[in-house]
């Protein structure tokens, strides 16, 4: 077996993470095609090759054209069977591929509907993600110690922004607040989002481990949902912020000091001092330089996504030229993610392999990859449960390592 094949074999067979990854822009396409016929919504195709070619690309042209999907994925999940459907098949093809830890995120109120309230929708991805969960953990593979447990939480998503098209819930908040500022209108379904996430958590016993917020950056900042994670970080729920996917460093930095972000989703431009646009902030440079510092001191963790910030980001004509490597460089805290396995038609075997051949990662910078992403996970047990966990994962990452014949 080639040096290469080895190299893939044991990627697949190491126990792996996924920190940061959507449910609507991670369904089976299969899934998507049956329940567009189902709940009759029209599709551009209803063949699995006219979707990729004609909605879910191995290239965009924008942010904006890489979230046109969403619209044909949120349509169709859109009930209790639709979305334990979707998070049992997410948890079944991740564990399929070596994943053991999984925060699946989404935005509970873009299905919200008179008849599906929120309570609903998420306890519905629970149970799918459980039942998939149980389905592993039960196996002989585990019992027999020939394998480790899969565990896995919730992250629920405000959204910066927001129109009446987007859902049934924004079209009623925003008929009902129409003379309002849009600012504090989402502002205010962020901060009753933060207070249903945790109702959830404290008396449903659900497993929502964070507080996400995702949307357009640029002209809706993250200081807006102050009052959102205020509650969530006084409740003791962690935290994570789209930020410097497709804005400057400075709005990484209102995520990590307004927001008390514990991760960073994405990250990718707090290198890219051109992309400052704060005119208080004199020398770019040196701002981003002192921000990497920061986040470097305070190990907190990006959340990279290599194919998805390539099909977004129409300036990195080579992957190679991500700035991953700068990261690397840098030795701040990460962990490799898909973000949205449909849409950016990847695996989280495949990022892994992405970082690896195309940024030259030695086997020790592998493994601290694979370790952060357990360590820093918003793990839904106690403190002692996640130590006892991660040395299963390193005690497994060690015996293949064994196993396989490897070299840098």
């Amino acid at each position: 077996m080639s040096k290469k094949k080895q190299g893939h074999k044991f990627i697949e067979a190491i126990p792996k993470s996924d920190l940061h990854v959507h449910l609507d822009g991670s369904m089976r396409l299969s899934t998507l095609i049956e329940l567009a016929g189902k709940y009759k919504v029209k599709l551009p195709s209803n063949t699995e090759s006219g979707l990729r070619e004609l909605v879910f690309k191995d290239q965009y042209s924008s942010l904006g054209e890489y979230l046109n999907g969403f619209k044909y994925t949120t349509a169709v999940l859109r009930d209790d069977e639709a979305m334990e459907r979707a998070a049992y098949e997410l948890v079944e093809d991740n564990i399929s591929e070596g994943v053991r830890y999984l925060e699946v995120r989404f935005a509970p109120q873009l299905h919200i509907r008179y008849d599906f309230p929120a309570e609903r929708v998420v306890q519905a991805v629970h149970k799918g993600m459980k039942r998939a969960a149980q389905r592993h953990n039960n196996s002989g593979r585990v019992k027999h110690g020939r394998d480790i447990p899969f565990y896995c939480g919730i992250i629920v998503c405000a959204m910066r922004m927001f129109a009446p098209s987007f859902s049934a819930y924004f079209k009623r908040l925003m008929e009902v607040h129409r003379f309002a500022d849009p600012k504090w209108i989402y502002a205010q379904a962020s901060l009753e989002l933060a207070r249903t996430a945790v109702r959830l958590r404290d008396d449903f016993g659900l497993p929502i481990v964070g507080f996400d917020l995702a949307g357009q950056e640029d002209g809706y900042p993250a200081e807006d949902h102050v009052q959102a994670y205020e509650y969530a970080h006084k409740h003791f729920l962690q935290k994570t912020v789209h930020a410097g996917e497709a804005y400057g460093a400075e709005s990484i930095f209102q995520a990590i000091t307004d927001l008390h972000a514990d991760r960073i989703g994405h990250g990718y431009h707090l290198f890219s001092p051109s992309k400052v646009r704060d005119k208080s902030i004199t020398d770019p440079k040196a701002y981003c330089q002192d921000l990497i510092q920061y986040m470097a001191d305070r190990r907190t963790t990006i959340e990279v996504c290599l194919t998805s910030n390539k099909q977004t980001n129409p300036e990195l004509k080579d992957l190679k030229e991500h700035n991953f490597r700068k990261m690397l460089d840098s030795k701040l805290s990460f962990c490799l993610c898909t973000d949205n396995r449909l849409v950016s038609n990847t695996t989280v075997t495949r990022e892994i392999e992405l970082a690896v051949d195309l940024f030259n990662m030695n086997r020790r910078q592998l493994k601290n990859a694979i370790v952060y992403g357990f360590k820093r996970s918003f793990f839904p047990g106690t403190y002692r449960e996640k130590r006892a966990f991660v040395r299963k994962v390193l005690d497994r990452f060690e015996e293949l390592e064994a196993d396989f014949d490897l070299s840098d």
